[in-house]
C-alpha cells in the first residue's frame, strides 16, 4: 500500500500531518461539499483515519491511531458522514417483533430500487469493466469480514455465537488459503490485477470508499452495534445470487480462474442467510429490543450506499467512461 494522493484541503492537511511524529493537530478545514457521500476529500480523509485501525498507512507512526486530536478530526468527519447517511436512509419505520426481524429485513431488500450491477456483469460487461469492478471491490474484499468482526466483543450469548459462526467461514475455517480475502486476492491475480492491499486506493471514487467507511463507522462504535449487525445480516441475505451472476459473467469472458471467490460465496452465503437473519439479527433484537431500529437502519444504509455505488459504475459504463478516478494500466488476463 502506498500513501494516497490528497483530494482536497482536508485530506492534504491530514496526510501532511501524519507524515510527522504524533502531535496535536492544528485546526484542519472540513470538506464543505453539498453531498458528503460523494465528497472525494471527506471520504478519503475518513478512509485514512479508519485505515489506522486496520493495517495502518505506510511510513505513518502507529501511535497516531489513538492520538486525541486525530480522533476529534475523525469524529467531525463522521458526524457529516453519518448525517448524510440518515438523510439517505430516511425513516426506517417501527421496529418489528424480534421473531419477525428476518421478514422485516427481507422487506427492505424487496423495496430496494437500485440498478442491478450483477445483472450487467453477468450479461453485458466487457473484460475491462470487470477489471474495474474487481478494483472497486478490492477496497473491502481484501479486508473482508474485518469491519464486522469488531462487533464480536460487543455481543454476548446467541447473537455472539451466530456472528462467530459466520465469521469463522469468512476466515476460511482455519485454512489460510480459504480466507475470503485471500480468495479475492487470488481472483485479482488471475485477472491480471495487482492484488496488494490498497494498491488501487487512488483509483477509487468517493462512492466506493463510502461503502467501506460505512462498515468502519458502524463496526468501530459500540453505539452502532445494532447497525453493523443489520448491515451484515442483509449483506449475507442478498449476496448469494449476485455472486452467482458475477461468476457467470467472469466465465463468459474467459476468466474462469478468477471465479473461486464468487463460487465460494454462492454456497457460503446461502448457508449464512438464516443464521444472519434469524440467529444474529433476530437474536440481538430479542436480547436488546431497543436496538431493533438500529438493525433496520444498518441494513437500509447498506442498500443506500451500495445503490449509489452501483449507479456510479453503471452510469459511467453507459456513457462509455471509466468508472474509476483513473484508468487501470492493465488488460484482462488471457483466457
Amino acid at each position: 500500500m502506498t500513501t494516497p494522493e490528497p483530494r482536497g484541503d482536508t485530506s492534504a492537511a491530514l496526510l501532511a500531518a501524519l507524515r510527522e511524529p504524533p502531535h496535536h493537530l492544528p485546526p484542519i478545514p472540513l470538506p464543505a461539499g453539498p453531498d458528503p457521500l460523494a465528497d472525494e476529500d471527506l471520504q478519503l480523509a475518513l478512509y485514512c483515519c479508519y485505515e489506522l485501525h486496520y493495517r495502518g498507512l505506510p511510513g505513518i507512526d502507529e501511535r497516531w491511531e489513538w492520538q486525541p486530536s486525530l480522533l476529534a478530526l475523525r469524529g467531525a468527519l463522521e458526524a457529516r458522514f453519518e448525517a448524510a447517511l440518515h438523510d439517505a436512509v430516511g425513516d426506517v419505520g417501527a421496529p418489528p417483533a424480534p421473531e419477525e426481524m428476518d421478514v422485516a429485513l427481507r422487506a427492505i431488500e424487496d423495496a430496494d430500487e437500485s440498478p442491478s450491477l450483477s445483472h450487467y456483469v453477468e450479461r453485458d460487461a466487457t473484460a475491462d469493466q470487470v477489471l474495474e469492478f474487481l478494483a472497486h471491490r478490492s477496497a473491502y474484499q481484501l479486508k473482508e469480514a474485518d469491519p464486522h468482526s469488531w462487533a464480536i466483543a460487543r455481543l454476548s450469548g446467541p447473537p455472539k455465537a451466530a456472528l462467530v459462526e459466520i465469521q469463522a467461514d469468512e476466515y476460511g475455517g482455519g485454512r489460510p488459503e480459504r480466507v475470503h480475502a485471500q480468495l479475492f486476492a487470488d481472483a485479482m491475480t488471475a485477472a491480471g490485477l495487482d492484488a496488494r492491499y490498497g494498491a488501487y486506493l487512488d483509483h477509487l471514487p468517493a462512492a466506493t470508499l463510502a461503502t467501506v467507511n460505512l462498515m468502519s463507522l458502524c463496526g468501530l462504535h459500540r453505539r452502532l452495534r445494532g447497525a453493523i449487525v443489520g448491515h451484515l445480516a442483509l449483506f449475507e441475505m442478498t449476496s448469494s445470487i449476485p455472486n452467482r451472476r458475477y461468476a457467470t459473467g467472469l466465465r463468459r469472458l474467459g476468466l474462469e480462474a478468477a471465479t473461486p471467490f464468487f463460487d465460494e460465496h454462492v454456497e457460503a452465503d446461502a448457508v449464512h442467510e438464516a443464521v444472519a437473519a434469524v440467529d444474529l439479527a433476530g437474536g440481538l433484537a430479542r436480547q436488546e429490543p431497543a436496538l431493533a431500529a438500529d438493525i433496520l437502519w444498518g441494513a437500509s444504509a447498506l442498500l443506500a450506499v451500495e445503490g449509489r455505488w452501483a449507479r456510479t459504475l453503471l452510469d459511467a459504463w453507459e456513457a462509455g467512461r471509466c468508472s474509476l478516478r483513473r484508468p487501470l494500466d492493465v488488460a484482462a488476463a488471457p483466457a
